[in-house]
């Protein structure tokens, strides 16, 4: 044999050509090395396949029960570390159909009947990812706890809520953080609505066309897991869309860009309460960093490089979206750049979200059996940050409206209160009842209950607000759908 028939008779596709690929496009056009992760759905994959073909008698009971046997061989291998992977082999399908092939003989080459490597791509990664939001939606839900936890151990606590970053209201910490809780239930809601679109069988549409033999593509879908909530086979209706569709990972990277803007919000946040101009937090050691120079400095790296991963699963949103605008029906060997990307973002979201919930929630320490959290909370710094900006004019405009004023004329003259409170350099509630009068004679000696930062917060006790009666309520119905 040559060696321009060895080298192509290495790979599926041989008889056509006259010479050998270039070891640099080899490199060039392979994913192997990056798509090997695929290997447990794609010989998920590959054995519903195989059955339905034996149940369609397109394939012996003899030949099933090889490519089984040999299938059960190579899952051992690739888990042990054992199995060799093959760059001349391009990808994790043609290196695990040759394996089989090699253990089983011709047996390993009928596995391939009445499908192609675009519908066999497509459905690993699908089944693949299915799996991987599954473990990203438990992640969420341990970040939710976590964050339910420590609201419920800090609803009392006073914090300024800020709008354009001025002291605005006082509102409850626990109040603050139940917000995150509702960014990170949404991103769950989205992702099992994404869950829903990914997990439908392109198997069977073959290259594009579909295929002569007579496939029952509905018993690889059940067999795969993929059905709706009533047990119905979910399958690609359309050859064509089925091999070049990628919305689901398109859907998947704009969910998890979501969720990861959430944490880099979160993140903005932790990084300016921990800043010694705030000094609101300190976030534990195991989560920081020291300086190379200034030894006194305590970084937050961890929300840090959250951040700054945002905008790197952002990016391959972006990235995702461009591969795809552009081609024409149906499969484009550009579809293989949709893997890298994708891989990426759901290794950064569950590593990300991993450490957040950890963070926040604790970690066991095995001397007291008991948590210890990664964030401590300065109830006292906060407080003093609310009554430095004012939070409570609001409260004096409501109270004057109770006592007859239009709210815009209330506000007017709460605007006037305020500003003699700055010159003064006291706070509301530290001006004298007669200065107070002077601006409008209906205020009365109860005025200084609204003006007290505990009052403002017990006020506010309608559905949604952050009195503490309100947050309470809120935690209870968090665990109650947390369990």
């Amino acid at each position: 044999m040559s060696q321009n028939q060895f080298d192509q008779k290495s790979q599926a596709w041989s008889a056509l050509f006259s010479e050998p690929m270039s070891d640099l496009v080899k490199r060039y056009t392979a994913s192997v090395f990056f798509d090997k992760r695929l290997w447990q759905a794609d010989i998920a994959g590959s054995l519903a396949h195989a059955q339905m073909l034996g149940a369609q008698a397109i394939i012996c009971a003899e030949d099933l029960a090889s490519i089984e046997k040999g299938m059960a061989q190579i899952s051992a291998e690739i888990a042990s570390g054992a199995f060799e992977w093959k760059l001349d082999l391009e990808d994790v399908h043609l290196n695990i159909e040759a394996r089989l092939t090699q253990l089983v003989g011709d047996a390993g080459k009928r596995l391939h009947t009445g499908r192609s490597r675009n519908d066999q791509v497509a459905t690993d990664v699908r089944l693949w990812l299915r799996g991987e939001i599954d473990l990203i939606v438990e992640l969420l839900v341990e970040l939710q706890r976590a964050l339910v936890a420590t609201a419920e151990q800090h609803i009392d606590v006073i914090l300024p809520g800020f709008t354009h970053l001025q002291v605005a209201q006082p509102v409850s910490f626990g109040h603050h953080l139940l917000a995150y809780v509702e960014m990170f239930a949404r991103d769950a809601e989205r992702l099992s609505d994404v869950r829903r679109r990914t997990n439908r069988l392109p198997l069977g549409a073959a290259a594009l066309a579909g295929t002569s033999y007579p496939l029952d593509r509905e018993l690889v879908a059940v067999k795969l897991g993929m059905v709706d909530e009533q047990g119905r086979p979910c399958v690609c209706q359309n050859s064509l869309d089925a091999v070049s569709d990628r919305d689901f990972a398109i859907e998947f990277s704009a969910a998890a860009a979501l969720c990861m803007v959430h944490i880099s919000r979160f993140s903005e946040e932790l990084i300016l309460w921990m800043s010694q101009s705030f000094g609101f937090i300190q976030i534990a050691d195991r989560f920081t960093t020291g300086s190379s120079i200034m030894p006194q400095k305590k970084n937050p790296d961890v929300p840090e490089l959250a951040r700054g991963k945002t905008g790197r699963v952002v990016g391959h949103l972006m990235g995702l979206l461009t591969l795809m605008k552009g081609q024409p029906l149906a499969y484009n060997k550009d579809n293989q750049e949709d893997k890298e990307p994708l891989f990426d973002t759901v290794d950064t979201l569950k590593d990300t979200l991993r450490i957040f919930a950890e963070m926040v929630g604790g970690q066991l320490n095995p001397a007291t059996g008991k948590k210890e959290g990664g964030i401590t909370v300065k109830p006292e710094a906060m407080e003093r940050a609310a009554l430095k900006g004012y939070a409570t004019a609001t409260d004096l405009a409501d109270y004057l409206v109770k006592k007859g004023l239009p709210f815009r004329d209330a506000h007017e003259t709460v605007a006037h209160a305020v500003k003699a409170a700055i010159t003064h350099n006291v706070d509301l509630s530290e001006l004298p009842l007669a200065v107070l009068q002077e601006f409008n004679p209906k205020i009365e000696k109860d005025v200084y209950q609204h003006l007290s930062l505990r009052g403002s917060l017990n006020a506010r006790d309608t559905l949604g607000g952050t009195a503490p009666s309100q947050v309470r309520a809120q935690i209870a119905r968090h665990q109650a759908r947390l369990g």
